[in-house]
């Protein structure tokens, strides 16, 4: 006699087909790192191009392009008009560093064998709870950065990219006309508190980071013409946080760290906040229960932390507990539609 639990529904040929996708997710991620080191997508531009002219421009042997092009138009990168001749996509076009809006700064970032190399130890993280960048490196990400001035820049300008959703809709999504200074807290190479100062040109504000993490932030001002707007701080969050804002926002930064490291950061910004002073942290924020539809990557950007930097994405509940922690009550938790999976969490000082 058998159970109707016991029994195993027969795999369908889309289940078959997401193993598939699954296994060979890595190659995939090669082939556009491929094709960013060797400027596929900058060379093709908005023209038809035949391989062969395409393999000549890259310095590349004609054969083998042709089929790394004929794998990016499998990816969906590029499109094979006839045969051997190829278009870029719209997806294909975010490759093109040259491009507004690119993305080509995130895709290498993420492909880099500083990030890859880690996930290799995945398993080993998950036993453990330590961070396999640290075993692998001999040191922490950050310090590895440090070290590495042409990978910290990448990392800079692949951060950038990934906020640029994000500066687009967080002005709109949060009131920031009630105060007066803003401090972006880890805030980097300033492009999401450029996009706030833009549109509330009453707000003065300050981007506090560490040295290498500030080195890209004065052209940024400059092009956006804030420079008498918006000063500079280096400094390190876990030694302090500067006074002289009534608004401390951090994005993308908590995720970076443990919740004792988080207590830590949320501490020093609640020491410092005046009366009605406020916390804006910009975070994904998984819901209770795993919803594949709508955070599907923000899963994968979990394990990222675990086995990269010893952090970890969190939940509503989550996020209240650190900031109860750190003497900070959460006031509103708002979606950011169209920088998906963000929301704007803001919290006071708890009475």
């Amino acid at each position: 006699m058998t159970h109707d639990h016991d029994v195993q529904a027969a795999a369908t040929p889309a289940d078959v087909g997401v193993i598939a996708q699954l296994a060979f997710g890595s190659m995939a991620a090669q082939t556009m790192r491929a094709a960013l080191r060797l400027r596929v997508v900058e060379l093709i531009g908005d023209k038809e191009m035949q391989a062969a002219d395409v393999a000549a421009q890259a310095g590349a042997a004609p054969q083998p392009m042709g089929r790394l092009l004929r794998a990016m138009a499998g990816l969906g990168l590029l499109q094979e008009r006839a045969v051997g001749t190829f278009a870029v996509t719209p997806a294909g076009a975010l490759l093109d560093s040259g491009r507004p809006g690119s993305l080509a700064s995130f895709a290498h970032m993420f492909t880099e064998p500083a990030i890859v190399r880690a996930w290799e130890h995945l398993d080993d993280s998950v036993r453990s709870g330590d961070t396999a960048f640290d075993q692998v490196f001999g040191t922490d990400f950050f310090d590895h950065l440090k070290q590495h001035p042409d990978l910290s820049a990448k990392f800079n300008a692949a951060m950038s990219q990934a906020t640029q959703e994000t500066a687009a809709v967080l002005p709109g999504a949060v009131d920031f006309g009630r105060f007066t200074r803003v401090m972006d807290v880890g805030g980097g190479d300033g492009t999401l508190l450029s996009a706030v100062l833009r549109e509330y040109p009453d707000l003065t504000g300050v981007v506090y980071d560490t040295e290498e993490g500030l080195a890209q932030a004065p052209e940024t001002l400059r092009r956006g013409g804030l420079t008498d707007r918006c000063s500079l701080v280096a400094g390190d969050f876990f030694r302090s946080v500067p006074d002289g804002a009534d608004l401390y926002m951090m994005k993308s930064i908590l995720h970076d760290w443990s919740d004792e490291q988080v207590v830590t950061i949320l501490s020093h910004c609640r020491a410092v906040l005046p009366p009605g002073g406020r916390v804006l942290i910009v975070e994904p924020v998984l819901p209770e229960v795993v919803d594949p539809e709508t955070a599907g990557l923000t899963y994968l950007s979990d394990l990222n932390m675990l086995v990269n930097v010893g952090g970890r994405e969190r939940t509503r509940a989550e996020f209240e507990e650190v900031c109860r922690r750190a003497g900070l009550t959460v006031t509103s938790v708002t979606p950011l539609p169209g920088a998906e999976p963000f929301f704007a969490i803001e919290a006071a000082v708890a009475e």
